[in-house]
């Protein structure tokens, strides 16, 4: 029991383990600093996972080791942790996600090494209603995070038209994600192909910089639009989420569309790519920039037709009226 530790958070008796373990070994960050990063930052992260199913990026030996997706909670999940059941789009048993409705919880997927949490776009049991659009802004070889905001820009012109507000988030990889709130009734059957479309219209209007499709062979020195992630069987990488794609605690972080000016002006890939604590420090003092995310209602243009083929729903937002 040397490495192992009992604490009882909000009356949730939990055991930590291999606190010093180097999940990080480039700056030295241990799994207790994951375990610290994610329970101060708790007051601003779960609102945005509150009743939402989540997949589990999981790091047993840190960064440079296996590393494996978890969409099934665990034999060994504490009864106390809410489940959310799943039909399997192959049919058979449920898958039985993880929802992380409060700290006790948190700390409890922290302490398995989840460094990385990726929440769905909806919330249960309404699992066919995202309560957002996301845009995820995937830099091809040869472009960067400038190139991103470059055509974060461009989207947010785009949705701007549509009289549809947007917010950035720094992936806290090499890209940038777009969120357009919703929080009306509406399903992924409207909301995929209007995030499609939209794609396909500023590749229209933007050739040299933008790509709808998917191969990676068309993406060089491009941004690629991955309007996929619109998908009841898909999920994102969460707002406040730790990344272990690179060797540093980066954090998914939402900026401010000036920040991202400011970014795009000097040039400075580095700007808003914040580690865990220089991160608190940012929040600590600016608050929740994503906080309108989960209140704003908006709806989807009327004119626009779900049904209609990719291009000509392209072509039809092209025609919108602009404000």
């Amino acid at each position: 029991m040397a490495n192992k530790h009992q604490f009882t958070i909000e009356g949730r008796t939990i055991t930590l383990s291999n606190l010093d373990k180097i999940l990080y070994p480039a700056t030295g960050f241990r799994k207790a600093d994951v375990i610290d990063y994610y329970s101060r930052v708790s007051t601003w992260l779960l609102p945005h996972l509150r009743d939402r199913p989540v997949t589990l990026k999981r790091f047993p030996d840190g960064i440079a080791g296996r590393a494996f997706y978890e969409k099934d909670a665990p034999r060994f999940t504490p009864d106390w942790v809410r489940i959310a059941p799943v039909p399997r789009r192959a049919g058979g048993p449920e898958i039985r996600y993880i929802m992380i409705d409060d700290l006790p919880t948190l700390v409890w997927c922290a302490n398995m090494a989840s460094l990385e949490l990726h929440p769905f776009l909806h919330r249960n049991p309404a699992l066919d209603r995202p309560t957002s659009i996301v845009f995820d802004l995937d830099p091809g070889e040869g472009a960067t995070v400038i190139t991103c905001a470059e055509v974060a820009f461009l989207l947010r012109d785009t949705l701007d038209r549509l009289q549809l507000q947007s917010f950035p988030k720094m992936s806290g990889s090499k890209g940038i994600q777009i969120y357009v709130p919703l929080n009306t009734p509406v399903t992924y059957a409207a909301t995929r192909p209007f995030a499609h479309a939209i794609a396909q219209l500023l590749e229209m209007e933007h050739p040299k910089l933008v790509v709808s499709e998917m191969a990676k062979g068309l993406r060089n020195g491009k941004v690629f639009i991955d309007w996929s992630q619109n998908s009841d069987f898909k999920t994102t990488i969460g707002v406040y989420s730790l990344r272990a794609k690179r060797d540093r605690p980066f954090i998914s972080l939402p900026v401010t569309w000036d920040e991202l000016k400011v970014l795009h002006k000097k040039v400075d890939p580095g700007r808003l790519c914040l580690e865990a604590t220089a991160a608190l420090k940012r929040i600590e003092k600016k608050g929740d920039l994503f906080s309108p995310v989960l209140t704003i209602r908006q709806h989807l243009p009327r004119n626009f037709k779900a049904s209609a083929p990719k291009a000509t729903a392209a072509r039809g937002l092209r025609r919108l009226p602009r404000e």
